[in-house]
């Protein structure tokens, strides 16, 4: 029984990688502590906190690089909804991780087009903040993204940086 117990320990140990990501962890989490602390020049927060009201223990950190007046009336997606985006992935470190721009078979000009429940949930977020013409830079925290697991390229833990530009809603849907 003792060595059941100690294989279990030692599996799950291993699996959350808590010690093996432990320096990489603590630089992503200074990072986003000093990114959330970041001001404008007139003292205003740099980012937007946005939390989901469908779950408050996601959120991400948004700043708009647009007038977000200019682009009000634009479509916004829904969670169920088809779109349109060009982007950077960036580690915390600014070391990209994937873009749009790389891409040798896209929907034109280096657009990626996804559903937004089939993305991370940090994506899912701030998408639907966003109207078509929003170009946005979003930190994730690695809870809002690959989680403690990881995925790809993308080790455990990672605080993520995108630069978004939502270009289209294809199939757009109305409200019913």
């Amino acid at each position: 029984m003792g060595i059941v117990i100690a294989v279990a320990v030692s599996a799950c140990k291993n699996d959350n990688n808590w010690e093996d990501y432990a320096e990489w962890r603590d630089a992503n989490n200074s990072w986003l502590e000093e990114k959330k602390n970041l001001t404008n020049p007139d003292g205003t927060p740099y980012y937007t906190e946005i939390r989901p009201g469908y779950d408050k223990g996601q959120y991400v950190l948004a700043h708009w690089f647009n007038d977000r007046s200019a682009t009000a009336g634009n479509l916004s997606p829904y969670w169920t909804s088809t779109v349109d985006v060009k982007y950077i992935g960036r580690f915390y470190n600014d070391i990209a991780f994937d873009s749009s721009y790389l891409l040798t078979e896209s929907y034109g000009d280096s657009i990626f087009r996804t559903n937004l429940s089939g993305v991370i949930s940090g994506w899912g977020i701030v998408l639907q903040e966003m109207h078509v013409g929003d170009s946005v830079e979003v930190l994730i925290p690695y809870v809002s993204g690959y989680g403690a697991t990881g995925y790809g390229s993308v080790p455990p833990y990672s605080n993520l940086q995108f630069n978004i530009k939502l270009t289209d809603i294809p199939y757009w849907e109305t409200k019913q």
